[in-house]
C-alpha cells in the first residue's frame, strides 16, 4: 500500500521544467552549504557543523518529495538551530554531558528531533495547517526578531574565539567571565564580516557572499593561522570545526529512554516552531510563484523529513525562506528543485568532508551574525510604536520573552494577548449600536438611529418608552459582556427591542447574553423583542428558545406600539 503511494507520488513529479529545477536546486545548494554548517555549529557546538549538513540533505529531499509547497527548499534554519541549542542546554541542566565525542548528548537530541517530526505529521493529519498560520504579525515579528537577537548573542563568543555554551544569559555570562579573545579568530571574523556585508551585488548574485567567505577565508586561515605558525608565536590555536565523522549518513537509533519529559517537550517545541517557520515560508513562496500550497501536506512532508533526519543524526529543518526565494528566482518551480538541492549537498558531503574540518568556527559565526541581523524585522521594529502602541507592546513583549524566557511560551502568550486585544477592538465595533441608538432621556427621539420614515413614525408613537439596541457584525463572546452590562437599563423602559438585522453570526456566549437580557425584561414586567434574525442566527435563537423573536425591526416597533396602547 505504502509502496503504491510512493510510486504514484514519484510519477506525479513534473519534469517539464527540468532545466529550471536543476538550476534552482544547484543555486539553493550553493547558498545552503555554509548556512547548514553554521547552523549545525550553532546548535550543537564544536563538532556539530556536519550534523547541520546531514539535516539539509535529509530534510531537504524528503520535505520536497512529500511536502505541499512545490518550490520550497527546506533545511536547518535559525529558529530550529536556536531551539536545538536550547534542547542541549536543557539536557545539560539534568546532568547530560554536552561533549559530542562522548556519544551521550547526540542520541538524546536526535530523539527530540524524531518526536518533533512525528508531531508535525500528526498536525498535518489533524489538518491543523490553516490554524498554525493564523498568528498575528506582531507576534511573528517579535518572535523572528527575538530569534535574530539570540543568534547574535550566541555567536559573540565564537566570533572572538571564546568557547560559550547554553542560552543567552549563560553564554553572555561565560563570555564576560572568560574574556580572553583569540586574535586569529578576530582576524578571521573581520575578514568574514567584510565579505558577507561588502560583497558587491554583481558578484553575490552569482556567488552568494556566505559561500564566497567560506571559499576565501578557510584557505587563508590555514595558510596564515595554521596551528604550527600560531604555536611558534606562542599564540592559542584557532578554533575549527574539527574532525568530520567518517562514513557520512548512517542509521543511528536515538535514545529516548532517559529524560523523556525533556525530550517530549523539546520535540513539541521543534514541531510547533518548525510548522510556523515552514508555513510562513510557504506563504512567501505562494506570493512569488503565484501558486497555492497545501498546508497539511507540507506539515506531513516536513514531519517525515525531520523524523528520518533524527534517525540519521541530522539537524531538524524547516522551510528556509532565503533558499526558497533563491530557488524560485533561479527557475525552480517543482519539488525536483528541492531534491536536486539535497543531492548536490550529499555529493559535497561525500567529497569534501576532510576539507570542511579546517573551517574556522569564527568564520561560521561571522556568517550567522549576518543571518541574525537579516532575521530581525528592522522595518517593523523601528516604526511599530508609531503605528500602534498596543501592537508595539505585543511585538516587543514577544521579542523579550523569546530571548530571555522560552520560545514556545513567547508565541503562546503573544498570540493570547494579541487575540484579546483584537477581540476587545472588535467588541467595541459590535456594540457601537448599543451606545448610539439609546433614546435620549425624557425625549421620544433616538440618537442617530437613522430609521426609515415609516419606522421613525412608529418609534415616535412610543413616547420614549422603547429602548432600541442595534447590534452589528458577528457577535462573539466579547460582545456578551457589553450586552450584560446594559441589562439594568431595561428597567427604565417598558419595551426592549434588540435589532440584530446586521448580525451574520451569533456566538453561544452572546446568545446566552441576549437570552438573559430578554429574561431580565420579562422578570421586570417589560416586553422584549429580538428583530431581524435570519439564517443561522435565527436557528441559533430557536435552539435556545429565546422568546419575542420577530422577523423585522418594523414588526417589533408595531408590536411595541400595540403593547403600549393596550
Amino acid at each position: 500500500m505504502i509502496g503504491a503511494k510512493l510510486v504514484a507520488l514519484i510519477h506525479g513529479l513534473h519534469f517539464k521544467n527540468l532545466r529550471g529545477d536543476l538550476l534552482g536546486g544547484l543555486t539553493a545548494a550553493v547558498v545552503a552549504l555554509p548556512l547548514a554548517l553554521a547552523f549545525g555549529n550553532a546548535a550543537l557546538g564544536p563538532g556539530g557543523a556536519i550534523y547541520g549538513l546531514y539535516g539539509a540533505v535529509v530534510v531537504g529531499f524528503l520535505a520536497a518529495l512529500f511536502g505541499g509547497t512545490p518550490s520550497q527548499v527546506s533545511g536547518p534554519t535559525g529558529p530550529m538551530s536556536v531551539t536545538v541549542a536550547g534542547v542541549v542546554a536543557s539536557l545539560a541542566a539534568v546532568g547530560v554531558s554536552r561533549d559530542l565525542g562522548a556519544g551521550e548528548i547526540l542520541p538524546l537530541v536526535m530523539a527530540a528531533v524524531v518526536v518533533g517530526g512525528l508531531f508535525q505529521i500528526l498536525f498535518g493529519l489533524l489538518r491543523l495547517g490553516k490554524y498554525i498560520t493564523l498568528v498575528p504579525y506582531s507576534v511573528v515579528s517579535g518572535f523572528m526578531s527575538g530569534i535574530g537577537v539570540i543568534i547574535l548573542a550566541l555567536q559573540l563568543g565564537p566570533l572572538l574565539g571564546i568557547s560559550t555554551r547554553g542560552g543567552v544569559i549563560e553564554s553572555l555570562t561565560t563570555l564576560v567571565n572568560n574574556f580572553e579573545p583569540n586574535g586569529a579568530a578576530i582576524a578571521v571574523a573581520i575578514m568574514t564580516l567584510a565579505i558577507v556585508f561588502l560583497t558587491p551585488r554583481q558578484i553575490s548574485q552569482w556567488v552568494p557572499s556566505p559561500l564566497l567567505a567560506l571559499l576565501i577565508v578557510t584557505p587563508l586561515s590555514v595558510i596564515i593561522f595554521g596551528d604550527a605558525a600560531l604555536e611558534a608565536k606562542g599564540l592559542a590555536p584557532l578554533p575549527r570545526i574539527g574532525t568530520i565523522p567518517e562514513g557520512g549518513l548512517a542509521l543511528s537509533m536515538p535514545n529516548w529512554n532517559l529524560h523523556f519529559p525533556v525530550i517530549f517537550k523539546a520535540g513539541l517545541v521543534l514541531a510547533v516552531l518548525g510548522a510556523i517557520d515552514s508555513l510562513l515560508t510557504s506563504l512567501v513562496a505562494d506570493n512569488i510563484s503565484q501558486t497555492r500550497h497545501n498546508s497539511d501536506r507540507e506539515l506531513i512532508g516536513q514531519g517525515i523529513g525531520n523524523s528520518v533526519a533524527g534517525l540519521l543524526t541530522g539537524l531538524p529543518g524547516a522551510g528556509a525562506t532565503m533558499r526558497t526565494v533563491i530557488n524560485i528566482k533561479s527557475g525552480g518551480t517543482t519539488p525536483i528543485s528541492g531534491m536536486v538541492h539535497s543531492i548536490v549537498l550529499l555529493l559535497v558531503l561525500l567529497g569534501a568532508g576532510p576539507l570542511a574540518a579546517e573551517i574556522p568556527t569564527a568564520l561560521l559565526a561571522g556568517i550567522l551574525i549576518k543571518v541574525g541581523l537579516d532575521i530581525i524585522d528592522w522595518g517593523f521594529l523601528l516604526r511599530a510604536h508609531r503605528l500602534s502602541i498596543k501592537t508595539a507592546a505585543v511585538m516587543y513583549g514577544v521579542l523579550l520573552m523569546t530571548v530571555f524566557w522560552d520560545l514556545i511560551w513567547a508565541v503562546l502568550v503573544g498570540v493570547f494577548i494579541a487575540n484579546m486585544l483584537t477581540i476587545d477592538s472588535i467588541t467595541e465595533t459590535q456594540l457601537e449600536g448599543m451606545e448610539a441608538d439609546n433614546p435620549i432621556e425624557n425625549t421620544n427621539q433616538a440618537t442617530d438611529v437613522s430609521l426609515p420614515l415609516d419606522e421613525q413614525e412608529l418609534f415616535d408613537k412610543c413616547s420614549g418608552e422603547v429602548m432600541l439596541f442595534r447590534l452589528r457584525g458577528p457577535l462573539s463572546f466579547g460582545a456578551a459582556k457589553g450586552i450584560s452590562e446594559r441589562m439594568m437599563l431595561i428597567r427604565n423602559y417598558k419595551v426592549l427591542i434588540l435589532d440584530i438585522t446586521d448580525v451574520p453570526r451569533l456566538g453561544v456566549t452572546a446568545t446566552l447574553a441576549i437570552e438573559d437580557m430578554v429574561q431580565e425584561a420579562k422578570s421586570n414586567d417589560r416586553k422584549a423583542f429580538v428583530a431581524g434574525a435570519t439564517g443561522k442566527v435565527s436557528d441559533r435563537l430557536a435552539k435556545f428558545n429565546v422568546e419575542g423573536v420577530v422577523s423585522t425591526r418594523k414588526e417589533a416597533l408595531e408590536a411595541a406600539v400595540n403593547h403600549l396602547v393596550n
